[in-house]
Order: structure tokens, then C-alpha cells, then sequence
């Protein structure tokens, strides 16, 4: 009897509902990490201190990179891009999961993570071409009051798990349930996550890629859209418009 291999099946179909996207317009990005100062609040995510950031520990969820153009002193411009979890139609970090905590959503498409599934292997991280997954090395102190400023609507996770950024599923799920209940569909731009809540420049705009109407739909098809690696063929939700020339 011939022995077959199930199909690893990781990417799901363009039109299937509840497909969340984000676009980052870089020509509005200044670069001023409130994104990443408000996702970390959000999420209770730990600041390491000094000692584990020199040993390339931080925590951060959405990290600023910078980018030189031209040779120095010469240097034209410095444009800014925010980089967290791209949500891939077919993420990479998923099949290597020996425990299956790094899950597809089928309901929103989002890369999930199971955090009490999670055994610390960071296969995820090694495979992931984005860099934007992080380990959680300690458990790291909230002196009093600081543990107030925790989110109830977020575990705390614990030493020895991988952590990333999942569109704040926690605020999705919250607006969801209240359209529910009051029988409407949801409004464009009534989810926001915690980073696009706080971008003082409206750089980053966040909604549903499989209705044609939404801001975010219609920004993803700009001529100026970009993805991160596109040559990967992994899908990515995460759309980049660059700087007009």
C-alpha cells in the first residue's frame, strides 16, 4: 500500500472572507516610532532594558527601518519603513512549526500564533524572510504601578515563546462582536489597530483587501504600491507605498 503525503496547504483563495490588510505609505512616514511605542502598549510587550537590547533582544512588534539614499555626504533622502508580521497568504513560518502554534486564520487570514502551544523551537523565526518574529528570553519585571498598564484583552505571555505582530486581533474581534450584536456589517476604518491608531501622520490605513470599496483596497492597487520580497511569492497583507520621486 502505497504511503502518501498530505498536502501542506498554508495559502488560501483571494476571494475568501475577511481578508485584512495594511498599507504603509512610506512618503508620510516620519519615523517617529509612536506606532511601535503604541503596539507594545497595546500588546503587553516587555521592554528588555539596556543589557538584553545590546545583545539584539528587543521585543518590539514593528521596527523602523531606515534607508540612506545616495553616498555620503551626498545623502538625498532617508525614507522611513515600519516592518511587522506581513500576514503571508503563504507564510513560510508555518509549516516548520513542529507544535502547529504558528497557524493560518482561515476566518481572517491572519497568521496566528498559539502562544500556550508555543515550545520555543524559533523555527518560525529562522524562517521567517521578514525578521519580524521575536523570543521571549525572560520574564522580564513590571514594578508597581506598572503592571496596571497591562492590557486585560492581551495574555501575558511568558519566558521560552515566540511573539509577533497579529493585526491586534484583540480589537478585531472586539468591533466584530459589537456589529454582531447589533445586526450591521462592519464600517471601513471602524478596526484600527493600536499602530495605526497612533500615527500622527495617517501613514498607515488598515481594513478589508476583499471589499473593493474599502481605503485600504483601493490604496494596495496604487502605481506606488510595493510589497517586502516580492520574488518569494509568499503573499504578503502588508502593501508599501513608496516616496514620489
Amino acid at each position: 500500500m502505497e504511503n502518501k503525503i498530505p498536502e501542506y496547504k498554508a495559502n488560501f483563495a483571494e476571494d475568501e472572507q475577511g481578508k485584512w490588510g495594511l498599507v504603509v505609505d512610506k512618503d508620510l512616514c516620519t519615523g517617529c516610532n509612536a506606532c511601535v511605542v503604541a503596539c507594545s502598549m497595546e500588546n503587553n510587550v516587555s521592554f528588555v532594558g539596556e543589557d538584553d537590547a545590546a545583545y539584539g533582544r528587543a521585543m518590539h512588534w514593528i521596527r523602523i527601518e531606515r534607508f540612506w539614499e545616495g553616498e555620503y555626504p551626498e545623502v538625498k533622502k532617508t525614507p522611513y519603513e515600519p516592518v511587522m508580521c506581513q500576514q503571508c497568504g503563504s507564510a513560510p513560518c508555518e509549516p516548520v512549526c513542529p507544535v502547529f502554534a504558528a497557524v493560518h486564520s482561515p476566518s481572517n487570514n491572519i497568521n496566528a500564533q498559539v502562544y500556550n502551544r508555543c515550545v520555543g523551537t524559533r523555527y518560525c523565526a529562522n524562517n521567517c524572510p521578514y525578521q519580524v518574529r521575536v523570543f521571549n528570553w525572560r520574564d522580564y519585571d513590571r514594578p508597581t504601578p506598572l503592571e496596571n498598564q497591562l492590557n486585560p484583552d492581551v495574555t501575558v505571555r511568558r519566558r521560552g515563546v515566540m511573539e509577533k505582530c497579529t493585526f491586534c486581533i484583540q480589537r478585531i474581534r472586539d468591533v466584530e462582536d459589537k456589529a454582531k450584536s447589533e445586526g450591521r456589517e462592519l464600517a471601513d476604518g471602524e478596526v484600527q489597530p493600536a499602530c495605526v491608531q497612533a500615527c500622527p501622520a495617517n501613514a498607515l490605513v488598515f481594513g478589508r483587501l476583499d471589499n473593493p470599496e474599502s481605503k485600504v483596497s483601493q490604496m494596495s492597487k496604487d502605481d506606488r504600491g510595493t510589497e517586502l520580497l516580492p520574488e518569494l511569492g509568499i503573499s504578503p497583507r502588508v502593501t508599501y507605498l513608496e516616496v514620489r520621486k
